[in-house]
């Protein structure tokens, strides 16, 4: 059982990317239950919206969760849950991985998420800040950088790659004067999300999901603050709320996967960065990136490999 199971976060949603998956009623209903349950129009913004509606914080997120959801279900079918080393979600999508470890319920994730992502669109609306990929840079001199500017650092996603965040006019100033050897490429984002502004939020999400039953994992889960598992449902709920302001730590993540000995890797949908980062991170590992269900008979190939192997 060496495949892991991983949910991508903010910025993997594209227009019209549900299309494939809502010709099929089966997933056309359960995104309608999904949608229901987060109080979007999950179906419209998956399938005609354009690229600006969609990446408005407080609709990308639950589009991208329940998106994950769907196919998690249709990946993990034919008693194929056992057969996984586990689940983890990057930013976001770590709610979608406490809904498909049994942490949270499907509703209760899609109610937390959108709650999520209202709350991070009305603290990025404060201050003009953004979020910069930093690519090739020494990690000790950027760091340093970063705090003579006032900028912090916000993902940490292994193979090179660094996303900071901060003020806006900062971020220009390290795009102009970049660390020797390192391009910044500014993000097309609302705001400098894991770092210090999202403060507001985190009270926000904290209030809510101390209303959530939290169930301990079914599955080997592991989390975005060091790459750690988790045996408790609550304390993996803490962290994901915490973690609105901290810097997500999926290069250690994926180090813990190194660890224990995974030798697979597939990506719900909406897929590709999470594959990408994996390739240049845990080079030679064989991965599946779910975008459509055209892909599932891949994604059941890998499991079932495995698990003979």
């Amino acid at each position: 059982m060496t495949v892991v199971i991983v949910a991508p976060g903010q910025g993997s949603q594209t227009p019209g990317f549900l299309d494939p998956w809502l010709a099929e009623p089966r997933f056309a209903e359960h995104l309608d239950a999904l949608a229901e349950a987060a109080g979007v129009d999950l179906r419209t913004h998956g399938t005609v919206s354009d690229a600006d509606t969609i990446r408005d914080t407080a609709v990308a997120q639950p589009l991208i969760v329940a998106a994950s959801i769907l196919s998690l279900g249709a990946v993990l079918g034919g008693g194929r849950r056992d057969k996984v080393a586990g689940i983890a979600g990057h930013s976001v999508g770590e709610l979608a991985a406490a809904a498909g470890a049994g942490i949270l319920t499907e509703s209760d994730a899609m109610r937390l998420v959108a709650l999520r992502g209202r709350a991070m669109a009305e603290a990025a609306a404060l201050e003009d800040t953004g979020m910069s990929a930093v690519i090739g840079a020494d990690e000790a001199e950027l760091l340093a950088k970063l705090e003579t500017l006032g900028l912090e650092p916000a993902n940490f996603n292994g193979g090179g790659q660094i996303v900071v965040a901060g003020a806006r006019d900062a971020l220009a100033q390290l795009q102009a004067e970049p660390p020797a050897g390192a391009r910044v490429i500014p993000l097309q984002v609302a705001g400098a999300f894991h770092t210090r502004y999202m403060a507001p939020a985190v009270d926000a999400l904290r209030a809510a999901a101390a209303g959530v039953d939290a169930a301990d994992p079914s599955l080997t889960i592991w989390t975005n603050r060091d790459g750690s598992t988790v045996a408790s449902g609550r304390a993996y709920l803490d962290l994901v709320v915490g973690q609105v302001a901290s810097p997500v730590r999926w290069d250690l993540d994926m180090e813990a996967f190194a660890t224990a000995g995974v030798t697979g890797l597939i990506e719900l949908a909406p897929a590709g960065a999470l594959v990408g980062l994996a390739k240049r991170g845990l080079k030679g590992l064989p991965t599946v990136a779910v975008k459509t269900p055209d892909d599932l008979a891949a994604a059941h190939a890998l499991i079932d490999q495995e698990t003979v192997a």
